[in-house]
């Protein structure tokens, strides 16, 4: 009796030591992974992810690095949470007061601009709460919500979640109600969901113009007010913090080289017959 509980629990360790890379593997959580190289390099970033910049900028990267870039699809505020505990190496984000601490607190550095696109506030084609009319992204809010006009909300602490809340504080409104429809989730999802139930919904420009083609509910109401322009920034780990800490400075570096800034210039034009983000050298005017 005691060899066989002995042989079951040598059978135990061995399964354990030959299942935990693999457990390993599956916590690594990568939505896509660009590159067949030795190194692991790990981006956090949402939409220009889910829009492919990613993968475009990752093949550029690796014709002269030779690195496995694993995507981890997150928004804004997950993926400053994942830098911070070195789960992920760099990241493209766009929450600059959160970016800023990052870097005053000296676990982010080389906060490098890398371009913008901007919010549009979308809506069914009726405007029932009059937004077209609207002079501010804050009078366009409170609109909605005198009207109780169905509104869809991320609610994720995404950077778009980042800029709709200062939108309402701005308002002087706190959004709560049947009206207010949080939806936990991406920006493409969320979009097709306040297609699907013609409710209003603040999406960035990007993701509009990949998905209008499919969206037959919507159509831009309110866009214009300079609080709307998205700037994005790139942060990498400080020196020594991860192992593959130099690649990540060298991406940041790609990122904002002129090869690199043509890449997110031109990305979209050939499919969409227009770029889905602007440059640098444009969002510069707006940086803050």
């Amino acid at each position: 009796m005691q060899r066989k509980t002995t042989v079951i629990s040598i059978l135990v360790l061995v399964t354990i030591f030959f299942l935990f890379p693999l457990s390993a593997v599956g916590q690594e959580d990568c939505k896509a992974v660009y590159g067949q190289g030795d190194t692991t390099l790990r981006l956090a970033t949402g939409s220009p992810g889910e829009l492919g910049l990613v993968e475009v900028l990752a093949q550029a990267f690796n014709e002269n690095h030779s690195v496995r870039l694993c995507w981890k699809k997150a928004g804004s505020g997950k993926s400053l949470k994942l830098l911070q505990e070195k789960a992920v190496d760099v990241i493209m984000v766009h929450a600059p007061a959160a970016e800023k601490q990052a870097v005053a607190d000296g676990w982010a550095i080389k906060r490098s601009l890398l371009g913008s696109n901007e919010f549009y506030i979308v809506g069914p084609t009726a405007d029932p709460a009059g937004i077209a009319n609207a002079k501010t992204a804050a009078d366009a809010y409170k609109r909605i919500a005198d009207s109780r006009t169905t509104f869809f909300s991320r609610g994720d602490n995404s950077g778009t979640h980042k800029k709709e809340m200062f939108i309402w504080k701005t308002a002087g409104i706190q959004p709560a109600g049947d009206w207010y429809q949080i939806t936990k989730t991406f920006m493409m999802a969320t979009l097709k969901m306040a297609d699907k139930a013609k409710g209003y919904f603040m999406t960035d420009s990007s993701t509009w113009v990949a998905a209008k083609k499919e969206l037959g509910n919507l159509k831009i109401l309110f866009r214009g007010d300079p609080v709307l322009i998205n700037t994005y920034h790139a942060l990498c780990q400080p020196d020594g913090a991860t192992p593959v800490q130099p690649q990540a400075a060298a991406f940041v570096d790609f990122l904002v080289s002129d090869e690199g800034q043509q890449i997110v210039r031109m990305y979209g034009v050939d499919r969409y017959g227009e770029g889905l983000y602007n440059d640098a050298a444009y969002a510069k005017q707006y940086e803050h």
